[in-house]
């Protein structure tokens, strides 16, 4: 959907760009967080190399007050719209707006109508994710915030937490905590200790934000666990100021929140001089991460053989080849192969077979399955195939392993 709008002050006939009319422009956001204050430098940015002519209005106490906007006799506003009570109040007006917010997986969460310019909350929570997994772990958690209106952003990224834990079947961990306040963080802090206790170790831990990853720094040092030994830990904001505050260096993902400033500035600016929207929403990407002491494990291999070793996890029962991992790490098959044989002495394949007969030995010895049935769960297809790995392997067939091994438990369950 585009979005065409009449200028408030249309340029009169012969008037120069740089000629046009002084517009009022109203930010409407809450500067005292580094989200808002970053967006605020990006569309700062975008003023001054322009120099377009903008009386900005963003109120000194950075606590903007809502009541009578509808009656403020400016131009055009570009505003945070993860705060429900802006959305609320800026939804009959007929001025040009620019929305700035999260993305969502639901359509329906965004504003109707409205130009809207939104961090990508899936590549955020991606990008904290591949990190760990790179880091050599295989178990994960997310320290997120309560569920309310004005943390829809949060939820959104427990969302893609959730959706990755789904997507590789892993169990999915997901602790919200208390909201910080003076009255609640004594409890808000052992409450977050106990959690942490329980979590298998070494573990990976993504924070919505970085301030919640420097409750779970300060927790762990509390609790007497080792970062990032046992729990390497990744926030999302990248907020510079905050890293005078930790003891361990906080690694982080940077939002594109100076870029989605700019964006949404040019939008506005489009939109004022008459022109017309080629698109009323973009999706800007993070700019990266920035690995500091949080999450720097010694790990066995490099970040490719660990992102591989991850993904053939997940997916050698579905009967992946070599070509799909090294399309997975976007690598050719001669690469991963020499990779792999360098860090672990064995090819892809064999990597893949090696988990497909853990998995058949393990359905074997735990289940009632059929030899067919664990043939096609673990990603052999075929009963005859089965047995020739079986006797390659291992040197009986899946009936005489599931008959020794079960004997085997039998004796040890008898009293002496």
């Amino acid at each position: 959907m585009t979005t065409s709008r009449t200028p408030l002050h249309p340029l009169p006939a012969g008037l120069a760009a740089s000629e046009e009319p002084a517009y009022r422009v109203a930010l409407l956001f809450h500067a005292s967080k580094v989200y808002d204050r970053e967006v605020i430098a990006g569309i700062g940015s975008y003023v001054n190399h322009t120099r377009v002519a903008w009386d900005l209005f963003l109120e000194e106490d950075f606590r903007f007050r809502l009541d009578g906007i509808e009656e403020w006799a400016g131009d055009g506003i570009i505003a945070d719209f993860d705060d429900p009570e802006v959305c609320k109040s800026l939804s009959g007006m007929k001025l040009p707006i620019v929305a700035v917010g999260g993305s969502y997986e639901d359509e329906a969460q965004y504003p109707d109508g409205i130009a809207y310019v939104a961090t990508d909350n899936r590549l955020l929570v991606e990008q904290a994710w591949e990190h760990l997994v790179e880091s050599g772990l295989n178990q994960f958690a997310c320290y997120s915030l309560p569920e309310s209106p004005l943390n829809r952003w949060a939820q959104e990224r427990e969302g893609v937490f959730r959706r990755l834990m789904d997507r590789f079947h892993l169990p999915c961990r997901i602790h919200r905590g208390l909201a910080t306040s003076a009255p609640t963080w004594n409890g808000a802090v052992h409450q977050l200790m106990d959690w942490l206790q329980a979590l298998p170790k070494p573990i990976g831990i993504i924070a919505v934000t970085d301030a919640r990853a420097r409750q779970l720094l300060q927790a762990c040092i509390m609790a007497g666990i080792t970062v990032p030994e046992e729990v390497a830990i990744v926030g999302i904001d990248n907020d510079t100021l905050g890293q005078h505050l930790t003891r361990i260096p906080l690694t982080s993902v940077s939002q594109g929140t100076q870029e989605m400033g700019r964006i949404a500035a040019r939008m506005l600016h489009q939109m004022l001089a008459g022109g017309r929207l080629q698109t009323t929403r973009t999706l800007v990407p993070p700019r990266g991460i920035q690995k500091r002491e949080s999450s720097r494990r010694e790990v066995p291999h490099g970040p490719r053989v660990m992102r591989a070793l991850q993904y053939i996890r997940q997916y050698a029962c579905q009967g992946i080849k070599t070509e799909q991992v090294a399309a997975y790490l976007r690598l050719s098959r001669s690469s991963i192969e020499a990779c792999f044989r360098k860090e672990l002495g064995r090819t892809v394949h064999d990597e893949i077979m090696a988990y497909k007969l853990a998995r058949a030995k393990a359905l074997l010895e735990e289940t009632p399955m059929s030899t067919a049935e664990v043939a096609q769960v673990a990603g052999f297809g075929t009963i005859q195939y089965l047995n020739t790995v079986f006797i390659r392997e291992l040197g009986c067939t899946p009936g005489a392993y599931r008959t020794a091994t079960r004997a085997q438990a039998s004796a040890k369950a008898k009293p002496p």
